[in-house]
Order: structure tokens, then sequence, then C-alpha cells
């Protein structure tokens, strides 16, 4: 192959990125190329140098930083902190964090496929539920600015309580995951989840969060039209343009190359771009120097100690914001959200794989990839994101768009997050970005999570009038019960506080409700397995068993599992790879696998 489809940074003629076949499997750099991702500059199980790997590293961060960000600051009005942005500065440091201990952790022993691990929208409907409960509404004094002193004592108590109530609620639900995952539980409930329970599940994950984008968004219109704006001139419509940049290579001393700008850095361009513009507007005394005034938020100055007062590192560690406490309604809601997150990571690792010419994950490796996704939520909760951790969808669609599906870039990514985390000056850095700004990336971005949900109905017949019922009833029940719900808590009283709590974060949680009644009308309403799509999936299922016994990509490191530790009674273990000697199949071939 000579050049990629969608070539990625730098499409040089030295060949640093774009690999050459020379027709027998064979990189003409010498490395061994794969039959099944002759397509890709770097397969799953090449390494490239290491100043490439830091490169396109940075690439997978940026590509993950708006859900990176987007989930703190999101949470931050719930939890009493929209006038606090240092502590906003800390939750993101945090986030980057743990996020990158967690991708570590899922590319080394977990499903070991190039996925990137971070903040999960599916937990925030349920966190905002549970933060709407009466008990852990904000007092009206942290609603206005003049009289929050974010120094005191009390203050401090009243955000803390909040998220230590959250990483209790994570931490109980994170087991449910755990225990999913290593003990093969995925395997029995996937025969009974079909598109028509996760096209819902997926798409209402994004459709309530229209109120806080639109809130954000609404400080300053035109700000925010200027974001969505920019985000889609350059993603669709400047996509293609490369953007000639001097070189200096091995083979030619100077030359240029082409590095496709504004595809791979649309959300940061446009972010930055607006925050210029705010900044030029604020220096001009464009936007108003009253506070009650509308578009005052939208001024770059009104947070500009956050970035004097944020220390230049700070080491985030578990239990930084007290004891984790925990109720019964919190561990019921986040549980809904964690289901919703299996569900979503499943499909993301049949979609990883493909792009990087990897075979179908087996069930072994699912099983250990979603126990180790709930053994990140674990350590999620205890260091105190206010949030889970999922598979990121936005990183394997940077995977299908750059064509470089190396593990060891994701590796290096996670190592770019733990530095960063530690970092304190750049959480404080994100935090300081105008409302208008974020309000208007969240449009855009929780209109495509949306999307994506919406895609998984594509196995199904939609000129079935069963699945268009089923379908457009549990999107429109899972949007209208819970908002009904919020607004007559006092219906659902059953004089048990507990209980109440329970089915109050449930039925005002939107992705449970509409996954809920998707998932028990799927399986109830007589339907053939074709018109449910069910063909489709089990085909997929088929596909991975053919090939589970080609663990080249997902055996754990160092011959674990296959040529040590390969006791006959790890057979019973649903997560634990299969012996080398029980193998069959096509081999993938690596120049130095992780």
């Amino acid at each position: 192959m000579t050049s990629c489809e969608h070539p990625n940074f730098l499409q040089q003629d030295d060949n640093m990125l774009s690999s050459q076949d020379d027709g027998q499997g064979k990189k003409k750099d010498g490395q061994p190329g794969s039959p099944s991702s002759s397509h890709l500059a770097y397969g799953i199980l090449d390494v490239p140098p290491w100043y490439l790997c830091i490169f396109l590293g940075i690439q997978h961060f940026l590509t993950a930083l708006g859900g990176l960000v987007a989930v703190p600051l999101i949470l931050a009005k719930d939890l009493c902190l929209q006038h606090d942005s240092l502590t906003k500065s800390y939750l993101i440091s945090t986030m980057f964090f743990v996020s990158g201990v967690c991708t570590l952790l899922q590319v080394l022993l977990g499903v070991r496929l190039p996925i990137l691990q971070g903040g999960s929208f599916a937990y925030v409907a349920p966190s905002l539920a549970m933060l709407s409960l009466p008990a852990w509404k904000c007092p009206e004094w942290t609603v206005n600015a003049s009289q929050v002193n974010t120094s005191s004592p009390e203050f401090t108590e009243e955000w803390q309580k909040r998220i230590r109530e959250l990483q209790g609620a994570i931490m109980v639900a994170s087991c449910v995951q755990i225990l999913a995952g290593f003990t093969g539980l995925i395997g029995f409930l996937m025969r009974f989840i079909g598109p028509l329970t996760i096209a819902p599940t997926i798409s209402l994950v994004a459709l309530p969060l229209f109120h806080s984008a639109g809130n954000d968004a609404g400080i300053q219109w035109g700000i925010a039209l200027v974001t969505i704006v920019l985000i889609v001139l350059f993603s669709q419509y400047l996509k293609n343009v490369a953007v000639p940049i001097p070189i200096y290579g091995r083979e030619k001393k100077g030359h240029t190359s082409k590095l496709y700008l504004f595809q791979d850095f649309s959300v940061l361009l446009a972010l930055c771009i607006s925050w210029l513009l705010c900044f030029v507007l604020t220096v001009t005394n464009a936007l108003p120097a009253a506070p009650t005034a509308y578009g005052y938020q939208a001024r770059t100055d009104t947070k500009a100690n956050v970035l004097s007062q944020a220390p230049w590192f700070r080491f985030p560690y578990p239990g930084q914001w007290g004891l984790p406490t925990i109720s019964l309604a919190g561990v019921f809601g986040i549980t809904a959200g964690v289901i919703s997150s299996i569900v979503e990571s499943i499909g993301d690792y049949y979609a990883c794989a493909r792009l990087v010419g990897a075979p179908p994950p087996p069930k072994h490796a699912i099983n250990r990839g979603i126990g180790i996704e709930g053994l990140a939520c674990l350590l999620a909760g205890a260091w105190g994101t206010g949030n889970g951790t999922t598979s990121f969808s936005q990183n394997i669609a940077a995977l299908s768009i750059t064509k470089v599906g190396s593990r060891m870039v994701i590796v290096t990514a996670g190592c770019i997050l733990l530095v960063l985390g530690v970092f304190g000056k750049i959480g404080a850095a994100f935090a300081t970005i105008p409302p208008p700004v974020i309000g208007g990336m969240f449009l855009v971005m929780f209109g495509v999570i949306a999307a994506v949900g919406i895609s998984s109905l594509q196995y199904v017949d939609m000129n079935s009038s069963r699945n268009i019922f089923i379908f457009g009833f549990s999107i429109f029940c899972g949007l209208t019960i819970p908002n009904w719900v919020n607004k007559n808590p006092e219906m659902l009283q059953t004089g048990i506080l507990q209980l109440d709590q329970v089915i109050l974060v449930l039925l005002t949680t939107d992705m449970f409700v509409g996954g809920f009644l998707g998932f028990l009308l799927d399986n109830t309403i007589p339907g053939s397995p074709q018109e449910r799509g069910l063909l489709t999936w089990d085909q997929i299922h088929e596909e991975s068993e053919e090939t589970a016994k080609v663990s080249e990509v997902y055996s754990l490191p160092c011959g674990i599992g296959t040529k040590f530790c390969t006791s006959s009674y790890t057979r019973y273990l649903p997560f634990w790879p299969r012996p080398e000697h029980h193998r069959k199949g096509f081999k993938i071939v690596a120049s130095t696998p992780v």
C-alpha cells in the first residue's frame, strides 16, 4: 500500500506513517506485515518509532479531550461548584490521571485492544438524578457568586459531601461490572440484549443533556454559534484539506509533508479560536462588565485568578475528598449507568477490532475487558472523579481516520494522561474556558452520541411496525416519564425513604427507563430473529468464536496463560486465555508486541 485513504498527521515521502507492501506481506522497512492489517499504517502489534508514539498519543488525548473535560464541567453545577473554578480544575486533573491509569490497565491486562479509557456520559444522567434529590439540592447561597467563599470550611463541606456520595455509589456499582466480567455473565446476558435495547439506551445517554448544553450556550449564543460553526466547518467541510509543513527526514533533509490539520484537530481548533474571540471581546470591553448583564460569563477575566491559584504540580490520591458514603438510591442509579456502559463497551470492542485489522475479540477477552473496566470504575470512585470510566468511542473514530492501530500508541496516550493529571496548571486552564464555548461544544458532541445509538438500528428491519413501535415508544417514554417524575416526586412516595429514593433515581434516569422498556418489549413482543436484528448480532459472535483460538492479539503479556500459568484449572476461568497448543487459525506477527 502506498497511501492511506484518509492519511494521518504526516504522510511523508519516506513512509514514516504509511507503510508499503511488497506483495508478500512484508513492509519495505523490514517489519513484517499482516494480511488482516495491510490497509493500516501501523497494525495493532506494530511499534512505531518512539517520537511518533508520542505525537500520535497526543492526538488520541486531544480526540478524547472533549469528553474528559465535559463530564466534570457538567457535574459542577449540581455539586455546587459553578462558582469554584479552582476545584473544577482539580476534578479535571483527577479525571486525566485516573483515565491514564485505567487506559494502561485495559491495554496491558484487559481486552488489549487500542482503546482509550475515560469518563462516561452513561454515568452523568444517574449522577444528576441522584444529586437532584431534595437531600442533595444545592443551598440557595451557593448559587449566588457574591455569597460564595470558596475557601470557607462550610462551602468545602457542601460540595465534598456530594462528591463523596457519588464516590460510594460508583465504587459499589462497579462491583456489578467486575462480577459480570470476571464470572463470564456477559455472554449469558448478551443473548437477551439486541439492537432495540442498545439504540434507546445509548441515545438517551445524550438526549436529556440538552438542558446542560442549552444553558451554557445560552449565556452568549453568539459565541456558542461560532464554536458550533467552526467544529462543523473543520470536521466536515475541511477534513480532507491538507496543510503542507516542512519536514527534516533521514532520507530527505528538507521537504514538505501533509498535515490534515482540520480533520485531526477540529474540536481543539474551534475551542481555541472561540476562546481567543472571547479574550478579544473582553479586552475591548465588547462583552458587558456588569455581573448581572447578559453575556458577562463569556468574559475571560471572570476566572483569571484560577491559573495563578492552581499549583504547578498536584498529585491526586484515593480519598482526597474524604471517606466515601453510600446510599441505596445512588447505588441503584449508578448501576443503571454501569449496565449502559457495558453494552456500549462491547460494541466498541468489535468496532475497534475491525478497524485495526484484528480478529473479533473472543469471549475470554470480552469478559476480561469488562472486568477491567469495572476495576477501573472502582479506582475512579476511590480517586473521586465524580464519574466512572468506559471505552471512548471518540478514540475508535480516530482509528478509522488516522489508520494507526498500534497498541503502543495508546499506551503512550495513557502515560501522557498520567503526566497531565499531575500538572495542575493544565486542569486549571481547561476550567477557565467560558461556558458558551463549552455549551457549543456540548451541542455538537451530544448530537453525535445520540446518533451513535440510533446507528445500532442498522441491523434491524426498520420496515417492521413492531420495531418502529418498540424504538419510538422506548425513546418517547425515556424522555417523558423522567420529566413527569421530576415535576411530581411526591406522587411516588411509599412512606419508606430509601425505597422512595431508589424509585425516584431510577425513574428520573432517562437511559434506564428507555433501555428497560426496549429490553422488555423486544424480548416479549413476538418477532423473528432476522426482524429483531439478532441474526447479524449472532453472526458477529460466531465469527468471534471461530477465531477465539488465535490469541496473538488478546492473550495476556509475557505469555501468561498461553506459555506460563497453563494449569488445567485455568480453563474454568472465563477470562483466561487458552494455552498455545490449543490454538489454531491464522497468525498475526508484529515487530515487537507490547
